[in-house]
């Protein structure tokens, strides 16, 4: 198994560390935050191919760190000849009798561990023409790659192959899976699990007999008959039309998979989808000990995706494990204590979360909690009212832009489950996170000691409403703005204050939509505004 990745100037990573699970590993993060740079790298690491191809083929200048090619033609142009840029892959294997020969300290962290290393470096072969192409500084645009080399080394300086890597990898990537229009895999594993020799012959005879007496139907022949008789400028031979029934020709491609009576290629990217990794889970998995699955939810469903998930599970329990995902259903399915949040330099594990949470999102898996782990800074509410209430405070507050405008996130956590999100959030120092709730007719006071354990950590505060005799938000809304300021927002006549708030409760939604899209000046109450301020 893998215990560890570094890696030095390769696509978006700078320098970057990261220790794996040896069973599951989810990758998150923001787009180009580099989870399918991870999986590239530990198949470069494992195959020395990159998308199928050996490296030294598909070297290009833009798999170098950007930021390194800048620095580097910055030197050149201050006069300072400085070597360039290098990108290191290491990958770092458990220590085991099958990895004691890949044993050695030739890798970034000077560890003498196990591990196989990837390195594109200037190929001193080229020495002079490189010293001559440089003399120009102001003409170096990129890397010049065609005077790099690409090697493949263990630990201990040896070059390696794949046979000498006690460790194989299979990437799984249903965009890039393509089932061909004949007997691809996928009849080939129904043939090979349902059909015996005997019946396969027999398959075989159908399937000649129909082509042979394709020349034999009425109108095949009258089509020949005129074809024989056209002009021709090319041949002398005569012209007819047939089907290749020679050895080369079998029915492998003529034979198409066919789903519910509809040839694959019509079937919907949903079932495709699922199809194509279902399949390489069983091609690939037998022979790998590392499964690397890229953004499995892709074009599926809740269900459909909560069948593929159990197949991952079930068909990769005893391999290592990497899942680059969007979706919380799949991280909350598969372990929120699995979770890797990539930054440029590193990965945060939330592996230190209570057993009770993580249970709780793994039977509830609905909840956004990807929501959480990707947002800086966020809100919580208890329901969508709230939600409505604080986008119209903070238009209030900033000028008419909404939340998301600001990068800000506002989360309707459905009901009272603070605390398990508040569990992820003091795993994300970096992560702001305000909590807003009713006081349900307590002192707001006695409602944040509940919070006291989380408001302790800088990022996390707990927002309230003063006033106990005002238990929710729509009571808070009156006291701050007054019957007839909330009637005009709400377009209604009501002429008691408790016909006014017994309709605001009745109608939640409807009146905090109201108010979120009304013309009128809304007050808002204290804690809303401290809530919005504490993340802004």
């Amino acid at each position: 198994m893998l215990s560890k990745i570094v890696i030095q100037n390769y696509r978006t990573f700078r320098a970057f560390r990261l220790d794996f699970d040896p069973d599951m590993n989810i990758l998150v993060g923001d787009n180009d935050a580099g989870k399918s740079t991870i999986l590239e790298a530990i198949e470069l690491g494992l195959t020395g191919k990159l998308r199928g191809r050996p490296l030294y083929q598909d070297l290009s200048p833009y798999l170098f760190h950007q930021d390194a090619v800048s620095e580097w033609i910055a030197a050149l142009k201050a006069g300072r000849n400085v070597p360039p840029p290098e990108i290191i892959i290491d990958l770092f294997l458990a220590s085991s009798p099958e990895t004691a020969g890949l044993k050695g300290a030739n890798n970034l962290l000077k560890a003498d561990e196990p591990g196989v290393r990837i390195r594109v470096v200037l190929n001193t072969d080229y020495k002079a023409e490189y010293e001559e192409f440089i003399k120009q500084p102001d003409k170096v645009r990129l890397i010049p790659t065609e005077y790099y080399k690409v090697e493949w080394l263990a630990f201990d300086g040896n070059g390696v192959t794949f046979r000498s890597i006690p460790a194989t990898a299979s990437l799984i990537d249903a965009a890039n899976i393509h089932l061909q229009s004949g007997v691809d895999y996928y009849m080939k594993h129904i043939l090979n699990d349902y059909l015996e020799a005997d019946e396969r012959v027999k398959l075989t005879r159908a399937y000649r007999g129909l082509r042979e007496t394709f020349a034999e139907d009425e109108s095949i022949v009258k089509i020949n008959a005129a074809l024989r008789g056209a002009p021709s400028d090319v041949s002398d031979r005569e012209l007819t039309l047939n089907i290749d029934v020679s050895q080369k020709s079998s029915w492998e491609s003529g034979i198409v998979p066919h789903l519910d009576d509809l040839p694959y290629q019509f079937v919907g990217k949903g079932e495709q989808s699922t199809l194509k990794i279902l399949l390489a889970l069983n091609k690939k998995v037998d022979d790998a000990h590392i499964v690397l699955v890229e953004e499995p939810e892709n074009h599926l469903s809740f269900p459909n995706l909560g069948k593929l998930v159990h197949k991952i599970s079930d068909t990769c329990k005893d391999r290592q494990v990497f899942i680059t995902t969007h979706s919380s259903y799949v991280l909350n399915k598969l372990g929120l204590d699995k979770l890797v949040l990539l930054s440029s330099t590193e990965g945060v594990r939330l592996d230190r979360l209570p057993d009770g949470t993580q249970d709780y999102f793994r039977k509830l898996s609905g909840y956004d909690t990807l929501r959480l782990v990707l947002a800086k800074k966020s809100i919580l509410v208890e329901g969508p009212s709230d939600e409505l209430v604080i986008q119209r405070a903070h238009m209030d507050m900033h000028g008419g832009k909404l939340p998301a405008e600001c990068g800000i996130d506002i989360i309707n956590v459905r009901g009272l489950s603070f605390k398990r999100f508040l569990d992820i959030a003091m795993l994300l120092p970096q992560n702001f996170v305000a909590v807003v709730t009713d006081n349900d007719g307590k002192d707001a006071s006695e409602v944040e000691q509940r919070y006291a354990s989380y408001t302790m950590a800088p990022n996390i505060s707990v927002h309230v409403g003063e006033d106990k005799n005002f238990k929710t938000l729509e009571p808070q809304l009156f006291k701050a703005n007054g019957r007839a300021t909330l009637n005009a927002a709400l377009g209604q006549s009501f002429t008691t204050d408790d016909a006014l708030l017994d309709h605001m409760k009745k109608h939640k939604t409807d009146s905090a939509l109201a108010i979120f899209e009304s013309d009128q000046t809304i007050t808002m109450p204290e804690y809303l505004k401290d809530a919005v301020d504490a993340v802004s």
